[in-house]
């Protein structure tokens, strides 16, 4: 049986949320690992096994021309055995060295699941309605941080900080059975070539569209907040504050807003358009920004626990919520080349903003200075690119069939 928009929208959210609860259910568990590699309790290393993670998503440069050639089931078919063989293998990792390197390998497995989920999505809608379609599969795989840090805790608490572990690849398995279900949405006659002249001229079609160039570059500066955030969580909240019993809490309240405002999006990018809501989008955070580094530099550093909390809860709903819009929005022009473009757009956004998240997290020993300057500084990269942006209105959406 052909499979219906809701099922390809709930799959598609349950192939995304592999990256996020590879991430979001270990991060209570950092304690416990610092413990068994020795390590003292302020150590950022831990920190390191997001990164990696996200660093392995530079893969996406090679999955996606093969995507435009064989077509995106051929590639999510060799992510997910990746995925799931170095999840297991992280797990019972020797060493702290080996761990990254499996996470790495595990973040390439992601890769080629999250590059050809995209494309698949843009292959079946463009404009507004892949803006509004990305934003439903935002709402659903971003419920991830609400449950993920409880459920890790969960299964700490009745077994061993490796079975946690071990969830993201156990899950992955039945999402790859599902997956089955999917049909191939590159028809093999729009397939491009893997010649070197067809590569080169594809790659010339989406670095040379400055559209793409500047809501990737959005979404990069963004994800840079977003990557150094979640990789430093723990540390924040732990070590920073004081506070480590009140992680989860703290972390599953940011994924529901962070949920909530993503469906919103899907609205407003109904009602308003695409472009004119990350307009609105990027300035109100560039406003909270502002007024968080205000209040750092009044107040204190670190400043009051439950001012900070707040403002970094609606910076992240915020950067979760601009996603699809600058996603859609990016891929919008790049028709056949969709595999190309998503694997240019997230190699970008996923290595060069996980790299300078990593670094901004290194600087987050005793202080949370970095990262509210930091996000002060992003917010006003985003809207100057964004309010360059001289397109015309925008286009009215179309969509094809599943």
């Amino acid at each position: 049986m052909k499979m219906k928009p809701a099922e390809f929208i709930a799959l598609s959210a349950s192939t995304m949320m592999l990256t996020a609860l590879g991430i979001d259910i270990m991060l209570p568990v950092f304690g416990q690992l610092r413990e068994h590699f020795g390590l003292p309790p302020q150590s950022t290393a831990t920190a390191q096994i997001i990164s990696f993670f996200f660093m392995g998503q530079v893969a996406q440069i090679i999955f996606g021309p093969l995507s435009d050639r064989f077509g995106r089931l051929a590639i999510l078919r060799i992510g997910f055995p990746l995925y799931i063989i170095s999840g297991i293998a992280a797990a019972f990792a020797p060493t702290l060295p080996l761990m990254y390197a499996a996470r790495f390998v595990a973040g390439i497995g992601a890769s080629a699941v999250f590059m050809t989920t995209i494309a698949g999505v843009r292959d079946r809608f463009v404009g507004d309605q892949m803006a509004r379609t990305m934003s439903l599969i935002f709402t659903i795989f971003l419920s991830t941080p609400v449950f993920a840090p409880f459920l890790g805790i969960a299964i700490l608490s009745v077994a061993s900080w490796q079975m946690v572990f071990l969830t993201p690849p156990l899950f992955a398995v039945i999402v790859f059975i599902w997956s089955l279900r999917l049909e191939e949405s590159l028809p093999r006659d729009q397939r491009n070539s893997l010649q070197l002249a067809s590569l080169v001229q594809s790659i010339k079609k989406v670095v040379g569209n400055r559209t793409f160039l500047r809501y990737t570059g959005i979404t990069t500066v963004l994800f840079t907040a977003l990557s150094s955030y979640v990789a430093s969580s723990e540390h924040i909240v732990g070590e920073i504050y004081g506070k480590p019993k009140a992680f989860a809490a703290i972390f599953a309240g940011m994924g529901l807003l962070m949920s909530c405002c993503t469906f919103l999006n899907s609205y407003l990018s109904s009602r308003f358009g695409a472009r004119r809501t990350i307009r609105g989008l990027l300035f109100v955070y560039l406003t909270v920004a502002s007024l968080l580094l205000l209040f750092t530099i009044l107040a204190g550093n670190p400043p009051d626990m439950l001012i900070f909390f707040i403002a970094i809860a609606l910076l992240m709903s915020l950067n979760l919520a601009v996603e699809p819009n600058s996603s859609a929005l990016a891929m919008e022009p790049m028709g056949h080349t969709a595999g190309m473009a998503s694997a240019v757009y997230g190699t970008t956004f996923f290595f060069i903003g996980s790299a300078l998240g990593s670094v901004i997290s290194h600087l987050l020993v005793k202080s949370v200075f970095p990262l509210v300057l930091s996000y002060f500084v992003i917010g006003i990269i985003t809207v100057l690119l964004v309010f360059s942006d001289r397109a015309p209105r925008d286009r009215s959406s179309s969509l094809k069939t599943l």
